[in-house]
């Protein structure tokens, strides 16, 4: 991990652990870390690979985060999922390129329409999640809590780890975390779409 990752550098350690459900094992190793990156290399290079996925979930940027979530969908997407699935994730995408309250209500509404099921409406609810509401109602002040973002990311990249092939799940976890080191670097964590 050579990059510096610049998007968890004002991320909280000590708040973040109590965000986290973690393992006796790898609750230690974010203990004896001294940022979020150096808790992300440990949780990684001793095989905690969900751990590290829950861990970059919440340590990013919501913008961030949701993109992160959006890349990998679109990694383990097969070409025939149903139109309301890749409604939610092109309302989640808009929402990260342009984060409007119309965009975000969108990508909720078109993660409703997809059932709620899948990857790509867990990305929707990410973009939702992500702004100062948390309730549909437009008339709401109800302020989010913070860790639903990550919350929605979490699903999203654990759904899209198991879809069609469970067995490739760590493999799919290593190229997610790969993707999302870049991201966290400033890069785009641009994924091709998965093969066979």
């Amino acid at each position: 991990m050579g990059a510096t990752l610049v998007k968890l550098a004002g991320c909280n350690l000590i708040e973040l652990q109590r965000r986290l459900a973690l393992g006796a094992e790898a609750a230690s190793l974010v203990a004896a870390s001294a940022d979020a990156q150096e808790a992300l290399r440990r949780l990684e290079s001793e095989g905690h690979l969900m751990d590290a996925v829950r861990l970059l979930a919440h340590a990013l940027p919501n913008r961030e985060a949701t993109w992160w979530a959006c890349v990998c969908v679109g990694y383990t997407a097969p070409p025939d999922r149903p139109a309301p699935e890749r409604a939610a994730l092109a309302a989640a995408e808009q929402w990260v390129r342009r984060q409007t309250e119309d965009l975000r209500r969108a990508a909720l509404a078109a993660a409703q329409h997809a059932g709620f099921a899948s990857p790509e409406a867990w990305a929707g609810v990410a973009a939702f999640w992500s702004g100062d509401t948390a309730s549909p109602s437009a008339i709401s002040s109800e302020a989010p809590s913070h860790p639903l973002t990550g919350i929605a990311v979490v699903g999203a990249v654990a759904l899209a780890s198991v879809r069609l092939n469970a067995e490739r799940q760590r493999d799919r976890l290593a190229r997610f975390l790969e993707s999302g080191h870049n991201i966290a670097a400033g890069g785009p964590g641009r994924l091709a779409p998965e093969e066979g």
